[in-house]
Order: C-alpha cells, then sequence, then structure tokens
C-alpha cells in the first residue's frame, strides 16, 4: 500500500506536485502518539542521527578531556554549511586532539551553503576537508579517537573502536539492532544502519528526555541538546531550516535533517520523538512535515507559529518577485494544528 501524500506543492489554486511519506512519534515509554503511512520499511538515517553518534565524545569525558565548547559540540551534530565559521571550529577541535585536516576521511565537496561556495571560488581557494558538511563530527570521531589513544587511522570504518562504540551506542538508544546485513556506507564514508521510524522516534524521545538511557547518558544528552540550542548555527548554517527553527524555539525543539527526506527530532517538554520520510527524497517536502508536526504538537507563541507557519507552507516567487504558489500541508498531518 502506498504511503500518504503529507506535503502538496500549489500553483495558483491547483496542485502541481505532491510528496507521499511516513511519520512516527513517540514517547520516551515507547507508547505510538502517531503513526502515519508505512512506518515499518527500514529506512537509513544518514545525517539525522548526528546528535546520536556524539554521545560516546561527550559521555566517555574526552569532551571534557579536550576542554570542547559548546560551539564545538553543537558542530560535531552537524551538517553544516560550510561557512568560515563552520571551517574554523572544525579546524580548533582537530588541534585540540593534535591532528589537523589531514586526518579527516570525510571526503571533499564545496560548500553546502550558495554564499560560502562562491565566496570560496572567488578567492581562487579550493575547498577541503573541512568544507564537508560532516567534518564537525569527524573531528569528533578523531577527539573520541585520539582521547582514548586509539589511532585514529581507518576511524570510518565499521570494524575500528570509534565506530563500534558509535554502533553500540545507538543500538543502546533506539533499542533496534543495528546489523550490517542492513547496513550501507554513507556519503562521508562512516556506516549507516537502516532501521525502522518508530525505533528512530524512540530514541529521539530518549535523548530529549534522559529517560532510560544507562549510566551519564541522561547528562550528556543534555549537554549536547543545550550545547545545539545556544548555537543553532553551527548545526547547518544561514538561511537554513534546522538553524532557523531551533533558533525560534531553542531547547524546546531539537531537529536534525538527514538526506534523502529523512528528519528526526525530539520534544523534551512533551517526551516525545519524531522520525519521518518523504518517499520521494524530497527536502522540502521533509522540512514542511517536520515543521507541521511542530505546529500539531508545541504550544506556541503567536510570533512563534507565525514563524513556524512560514517554514512549513513557504510562498514561491518568481524572478520578477510575483508570489506564484505555496507548499501545502494536508489534513493527515496537520489535522492537529
Amino acid at each position: 500500500m502506498d504511503n500518504p501524500f503529507l506535503v502538496e506543492v500549489m500553483r495558483g489554486n491547483l496542485v502541481e506536485s505532491r510528496h507521499r511519506g511516513s511519520i512516527s512519534v513517540v514517547d520516551a515509554e515507547g507508547a505510538t502518539v502517531l503513526s502515519i503511512g508505512d512506518v515499518d520499511r527500514r529506512v537509513f538515517p544518514r545525517s539525522a542521527v548526528k546528535a546520536l553518534q556524539a554521545m560516546p565524545l561527550v559521555e566517555s569525558g574526552i569532551a571534557d578531556k579536550y576542554g570542547l565548547t559548546d560551539e564545538e559540540i553543537a558542530l560535531a551534530c552537524a551538517s553544516h554549511s560550510g561557512e568560515p565559521e563552520h571551517v574554523a571550529v572544525a579546524q580548533a577541535m582537530l588541534a585540540k586532539a593534535g591532528q589537523d585536516v589531514g586526518c579527516l576521511e570525510c571526503g571533499v565537496h564545496w560548500p553546502m551553503g550558495e554564499s560560502a561556495n562562491r565566496a570560496l571560488a572567488a578567492s581562487g581557494k579550493t575547498p577541503s576537508a573541512l568544507h564537508n558538511n560532516c567534518s564537525g563530527k569527524h573531528a569528533g570521531f578523531i577527539c573520541l579517537a585520539c582521547g582514548q589513544g586509539q589511532s585514529p587511522k581507518g576511524y570510518v570504518g565499521a570494524d575500528h573502536p570509534v565506530q563500534r562504540m558509535v554502533r553500540e551506542t545507538l543500538e543502546e538508544i533506539t533499542g533496534a539492532c543495528h546489523s550490517i546485513d542492513k547496513s550501507g556506507i554513507d556519503g562521508c564514508s562512516i556506516p549507516t544502519y537502516a532501521v525502522k521510524l518508530p525505533s528512530l522516534a524512540f530514541g529521539f524521545a530518549r535523548f530529549g528526555t534522559g529517560i532510560g538511557l544507562p549510566g551519564d547518558g541522561k547528562a550528556a544528552a543534555a549537554r549536547i541538546r543545550k550545547a545545539v540550542a545556544r548555537h543553532p548555527f553551527m548545526v547547518a548554517g544561514t538561511g537554513r531550516f534546522d538553524t532557523n527553527l531551533m533558533g525560534y524555539l531553542g531547547e524546546r525543539a531539537f531537529v536534525k535533517v538527514g538526506a534523502e527526506g529523512v528528519y528526526c527530532a525530539s520534544f523534551p517538554e512533551l517526551g516525545y520523538g519524531v522520525a519521518l520520510k518523504a518517499d520521494d527524497g524530497n527536502a522540502r517536502a521533509a522540512e514542511a512535515m517536520m515543521a507541521g508536526l511542530v505546529l500539531r504538537f508545541l504550544d506556541l507563541s503567536h510570533d512563534e507559529r507565525k514563524a513556524v507557519e512560514a517554514l512549513a507552507q513557504p510562498v514561491f516567487k518568481n524572478w520578477n518577485g510575483i508570489e506564484v504558489g505555496q507548499i501545502r500541508l494536508t489534513p493527515e498531518i496537520a489535522g492537529g494544528a
């Protein structure tokens, strides 16, 4: 059975495009709050779980050992735009571990942010691995390895101690088996594991509340959420959805984009975790879905609601500045808003 249409793209008063998707909202006890579509189909969360992947760095005490700042912890959770501030913070993290850009194994690409991309090109320079949107996460992995006296070489491999720790953490938080036979290689070369949306949502409910996290997990999760709320720019960048939404709401909502239309979130005050996927991998659809869930579940002030509505149902303008269309949420997702 096909998933329902959750997002429509309007041109004039007609639907020009439609996006199907699935959504799971779960509380910290594992109870289902909302389920839409085929939530039992496994998905690769990709970058949506970076905050969970950063848990060993904080929980192990390595973040304290190297004196990582809130900005640096936030960057460890980032899919950043490669702006100069992101590059500088990633470089500083590596320096604290006695390493440099040559240690990064995430690969090289031009900055994701258009302004940063154009500025770098105009300067006549070429990008380095520091410009990779995952460089903060990888700098965190390198800090974790070095802080434990391990060689960081090959830290992206599934058998490296760092990735074994990350995998164990993901399994512990989500309660789902992260098996090699249902894994792939992410764009930045680390393993990515396909799991069901309710397991991801459950993990983010626990991440947002600390309920059920053993040892120092609750404190580590709270520290990561606080760091991101204080520095939402580090998690994405100028004009990006994650930065804008968390800039509006602070610690009331943690949201993180993943590739191919995946999004995960925590609503700590409610104790809810969220995981969703736009079937066609479309980012605008996934962003609208996530903003729609914020509108549906969170108690927002008038100004907050207006700001989030602009993210949920943005207006499109042509090159002459004429309004030509808008994204619209369908009743399945907007029902409680």
